[in-house]
């Protein structure tokens, strides 16, 4: 069947062991499938795959119109976040152990990518969380020491000190609580199935606007997980910590100050996922969680 793009990207979770064989095989599928190929540049360095050129990231947005993900959900995450301004589309082949967005099996690839690539695909969009760390100046004002992307979730929590923070949450510039405990999640509907979920928090599904503010291990047992509209602006303040960290997905920051404000809103930008035909978001969570074992 005619193939829907022109020019594939691959990026792999380079460090895994027997990955360069398994980029290979999906590297011949984009090329029997008439795609130009190319290999995101650490990918390539890391694996020795010099027979496809090389892009950065950046160009990959600009050059491809399809991106080929190989890992696990946290290859796909660190993708997404870089490639969300660009609008490329992603088909995540699983390599992890689990794989909520990364949902092709190694064994279902040489069948289930070349019927994406030829159109019989779902495709779905997802938000994403767009947050800064300001922090106070001497003349009351704020300067912004860091801003990122999060497709899952934005965590303000301890550090290595086994002590508690306490934060102070606002939405819109409304108090919401205080919350003594080991951190504060905020997460959107495709982070609820991750470590919102294990926080406690409930599973959102990702075509509801709204996103949940989870405690991790409160002090005051009355703290529960709360669900929120993403049209608005969540502020997390260090009301006092002795070691306090921020991270976004898996990007970390840490020695947040008391003072620090991390603020939260939805971006603009939404990420791009292709699913096989017939993929529902069900049948995923029946598939990752085990809805079904123990079931006549």
């Amino acid at each position: 069947m005619p193939c829907r793009f022109t020019h594939a990207a691959l990026v792999g979770k380079y460090h895994a062991r027997g990955i360069k064989p398994v980029l290979e095989d999906v590297a011949q599928i984009l090329v029997r499938a008439g795609l130009d190929v190319s290999i995101e540049q650490e990918t390539s360095q890391s694996t020795g795959m010099s027979d496809y050129p090389s892009l950065g990231m950046r160009d990959i947005g600009r050059q491809c119109d399809v991106v080929v993900v190989v890992g696990g959900d946290g290859t796909m995450l660190a993708t997404a976040r870089e490639l969300a301004p660009f609008d490329v589309p992603l088909i995540g082949i699983n390599q992890g152990r689990l794989g909520f967005i990364t949902d092709i099996q190694l064994k279902d690839m040489a069948t289930a990518l070349p019927l994406i690539l030829g159109g019989q695909y779902e495709e779905e969009k997802r938000v994403l969380l767009a947050g800064a760390v300001l922090r106070p100046t001497r003349d009351g004002e704020f300067d912004t020491i860091y801003e990122g992307f999060a497709i899952n979730e934005i965590v303000v929590s301890r550090g290595a000190v086994a002590s508690m923070v306490e934060v102070r949450a606002e939405v819109d510039g409304l108090f919401v609580a205080n919350y003594r405990a080991d951190g504060l999640i905020v997460s959107t509907p495709t982070g609820s199935t991750a470590y919102a979920m294990s926080a406690g928090g409930p599973i959102l599904h990702p075509d509801l606007g709204g996103w949940t503010i989870v405690p991790i291990a409160s002090h005051t047992l009355s703290n529960r997980p709360i669900v929120l509209p993403d049209t608005g602006t969540v502020t997390i303040e260090i009301v006092a910590a002795r070691d306090a960290s921020m991270n976004f997905d898996m990007q970390s920051l840490a020695s947040l100050l008391p003072g620090d404000r991390v603020t939260v809103r939805r971006s603009a930008h939404r990420v791009r996922f292709l699913h096989p035909e017939g993929w529902n978001y069900y049948a995923t969570l029946r598939r990752k969680l085990r809805w079904n074992e123990g079931v006549s």
